[in-house]
């Protein structure tokens, strides 16, 4: 029972030490940094104490629970830890506690950090209680607070002072303020926020239940029930999606997440590498039984389109996102493209896994271990690169050039990040990128292996692009005029490089590790879906062929394909590519620059419609209502209204007591009714 205490005090340490913080702020400011990390600190030790779970996969699932409701049916608050709520856990606590730390270097100074610290907090906190929690009720509580956090942390500097402006350079495309931003990814995640929730009452009106242990072990009793009736399991199937696809940023709902960079650098770590992201991608391995027990325990072949939606949704959105990195000049903004097409390979493997009996640990293991990968190199990438937009006081990488002599510790740590983003081995994101290439080859889709394949490339080239502008070639117009102005750029402070350092050695350690963290992966994913859940696995058949070795040659062509170009393009020091207006690559760049115009056709309908639909309720009918209530209501009611209420000196009183006047009529009405 000790053990699940950790868990317990892994989610309550953060959310602690928002009042903490709080309370510390009004005495020093030394008290309250020293609380802003200590909590965060402190749920990632607990996290660590629980690690040793992994070695021992037979003693999971341990679940502990306090019941809530009863009556008509049972609720309750608790936590479950198995091997892929552990995983999470960890990726989640550790890597936000490095960036708690690299806050207090980035955010020294400035007048709303107070507010700042107590989001993070209550971030990581929500973000533990969502992954940890063992029912779907409690995992939507944590679902829905993640992503009100960061809309408070991606539109923080919401008095949209010029400075903070994103989108651009001037004069090539619009700015955009943060509270604009903040209000982007609130509306497109909300959107699919809704509808999932929609599908988890459909589930709970089958099954009677939102225990997720319970779902597992009684889908073969209700889920018959759910197949039963015509286009339901196809309907689930969309519903339940809809909210990963809008938090995970994936085809369509993707174009909220290069806004996000409207925050400081530490939120665009935070919610890009460790944390928010990488909630979508959880929910779709949570909910990966249920489906996979309907295919091939029940045999309803409906249950695989919710693994063939998954697998495809990854696919485009891994090709997409990577087409409008290559065109990009925000620097965050390419880390941001770059973050929504990594988390496409992890939806491929995750939709593979369900398509043959035979990929379901392949395909499990290799998106899962792409997710702690990818939340390691990406951390350092977004952590190295608020260091630099720092230095450079410029967000765009065509005013840089030529920075590795000015932060030389940066510069390494950026560089290790980036290949291993490109997948170059021995590195981690080599191993999870050519599992995920190995698990789809062998589930025989074909398609979505070309267009993954073709990302490598992609990924390769926008990288490369990115460093070469970054740190090598010559200095850019904007550095030489800061230099006439003394602000020469220089390191980051050593909290600040200190922890891009700390995530570049992990990388380092993870890639050692590589073979033998993917084997520990399968076998904590064998023990807990084969032997605890019961659900069927067929051995992969043998091939006289050698796939693994067909990936790796065309992995590392790949890599080859895209560094080659972008290096002689980008490396001698040239700003941008000029094309030649009328060709074909320049009408490709153009439609790349403008993404696909999808954006500008969300930003049309979903953002601009919700604000003229707000302008709408408040200046026309709150107004109204305001004019009727206070100037004529008051009149009319208060002529039959008992003498005392003709005492009263204002409208606004006059209100008042005519709203509790009503309401006691009401309660009284509705008392007597149940009574009788």
């Amino acid at each position: 029972m000790l053990t699940q205490y950790y868990a317990w005090l892994a989610i309550l340490l953060p959310l602690l030490g928002v009042p903490a913080i709080f309370v510390g702020a009004r005495i020093s400011g030394t008290l309250r940094n020293g609380a802003a990390v200590a909590f965060p600190i402190a749920a990632a030790a607990c996290c660590l104490r629980l690690a040793p779970l992994l070695l021992h996969p037979g003693q999971l699932p341990l679940e502990s629970s306090w019941v809530w409701v009863t009556h008509p049916f049972t609720l309750e608050i608790g936590i479950l830890i198995d091997p892929l709520s552990l995983i999470l856990a960890l990726v989640v606590s550790v890597i936000s506690a490095i960036i708690a730390v690299y806050c207090l270097g980035y955010m020294k100074g400035d007048p709303g950090i107070t507010r700042f610290l107590m989001l993070v907090n209550l971030f990581i906190g929500s973000m533990l209680l969502l992954v940890l929690a063992n029912n779907l009720l409690l995992l939507f509580v944590g679902w829905k607070l993640v992503g009100l956090c960061s809309y408070g942390l991606i539109g923080f500097y919401y008095q949209d002072n010029r400075e903070y402006w994103i989108g651009g350079p001037e004069g090539e495309a619009p700015l955009t303020t943060p509270s604009f931003c903040g209000l982007k990814a609130l509306v497109v995640t909300g959107v699919g926020d809704l509808i999932m929730l929609g599908g988890i009452l459909i589930l709970f009106y089958y099954s009677g239940t939102l225990n997720l242990m319970e779902l597992y072990r009684t889908a073969p009793q209700w889920f018959p029930q759910l197949a039963a009736n015509p286009g339901m399991v196809v309907l689930v199937s969309f519903m339940l999606l809809a909210g990963p696809v809008g938090k995970s940023a994936q085809f369509p709902l993707h174009e909220w997440l290069p806004e996000a960079m409207a925050g400081p650098g530490p939120v665009s770590a935070l919610i890009h590498a460790a944390t928010m992201v990488k909630s979508g991608v959880y929910l779709v391995a949570r909910l990966m039984p249920i489906f996979y027990i309907g295919r091939w325990v029940i045999g309803c072949e409906n249950a695989s389109l919710f693994f063939t939606i998954t697998a495809w949704i990854g696919a485009l959105t891994a090709f997409i996102a990577a087409t409008q990195g290559l065109v990009a000049k925000e620097l965050k903004k390419i880390l941001a493209f770059s973050t929504v097409s990594q988390i496409g390979y992890m939806w491929i493997g995750l939709g593979v896994a369900g398509l043959t009996q035979s990929n379901l640990i392949a395909g499990t293991g290799a998106g899962i271990f792409h997710l702690v990968s990818h939340a390691v190199f990406k951390a350092c990438l977004f952590l190295c690169a608020g260091s630099v937009i720092h230095a450079a006081h410029s967000i765009y990488v065509t005013d840089m050039g030529g920075m590795r002599k000015y932060m030389p510790y940066t510069f390494i740590a950026m560089l290790i990040a980036a290949v291993c983003l490109m997948g170059v081995p021995p590195l981690p994101g080599f191993w999870s990128k050519d599992a995920i290439l190995l698990a789809n080859i062998e589930a025989h889709h074909i398609p979505i292996f070309v267009l993954a394949v073709v990302t490598v490339g992609l990924t390769a080239f926008y990288t490369t692009r990115m460093v070469a502008m970054v740190f090598f070639g010559r200095e850019s117009e904007h550095i030489a005029h800061l230099h006439k102005e003394g602000h020469t750029p220089h390191e980051a402070s050593p909290v600040m490089w200190g922890a891009c350092a700390v995530l570049a050695v992990m990388i380092l350690v993870l890639g050692a590790l590589g073979p033998k963290f993917e084997h520990l992966l399968r076998h904590n994913f064998t023990v807990n879906l084969t032997e605890t859940l019961k659900l069927p696995v067929a051995h992969a058949a043998e091939h006289g062929f050698n796939y693994h070795l067909l990936v790796t040659i065309l992995s590392i062509g790949g890599i080859l394909a895209g560094v080659l170009p972008a290096w002689f393009i980008y490396g001698s020091g040239k700003r941008d590519v000029r094309l030649t207006p009328g060709s074909v690559f320049s009408e490709l760049y153009n439609f790349f620059w403008r993404r696909w115009y999808i954006d500008p056709f969300y930003n049309k309908v979903f953002i601009d419609g919700t604000l003229k639909l707000a302008d709408l309720v408040a200046w026309r009918l709150e107004e109204g209502f305001d004019t009727l209530v206070h100037r004529r209501l008051p009149v009319l009611v208060t002529e039959k209204m008992p003498r005392a209420f003709l005492r009263l000196k204002t409208e606004s009183e006059n209100f008042l007591y005519i709203g509790a006047y009503l309401m006691a009529i009401i309660l009284v009405t509705v008392g007597f009714a149940l009574w009788h």
